[in-house]
């Protein structure tokens, strides 16, 4: 019976421990996101704050928005012949990045 106790012990202390990492994980690295957003400055401004109406601010968006955005550009569902292009090498966690690093420069900044 103790062996049964250890077991659903561990297995509960591992998910906890997983749920923990990915939510860090989810969150993204801002640091990590200002070295990958050095491209993004072209057309969005440094720091995500374009001052051109073609391009959108990026600075102090909600990192959610930025996330999917990026997701549909990566996957073809929204069309851009720039951000498709741009995004298609972009992994999860980059996107995560970009959005941290462009969530933490609010707009009023």
């Amino acid at each position: 019976m103790k062996k049964y106790c250890y077991i659903n012990l561990f297995v509960l202390i591992w998910g906890i421990g997983l749920g923990f990492t990915q939510s860090a994980w989810a969150e993204g690295d801002i640091e990590k996101g200002k070295t990958k957003a050095i491209a993004c400055q072209v057309c969005h401004g440094k720091g995500g704050k374009s001052t051109n109406p073609l391009y959108p601010v990026l600075a102090g968006q909600h990192t959610q928005y930025i996330v999917k955005q990026l997701r549909a550009f990566n996957s073809g569902t929204r069309k851009d012949p720039i951000m498709n292009g741009m995004a298609a090498p972009l992994t999860e966690e980059d996107m995560h990045d970009l959005a941290a690093y462009f969530n933490s420069n609010g707009a009023g900044q």
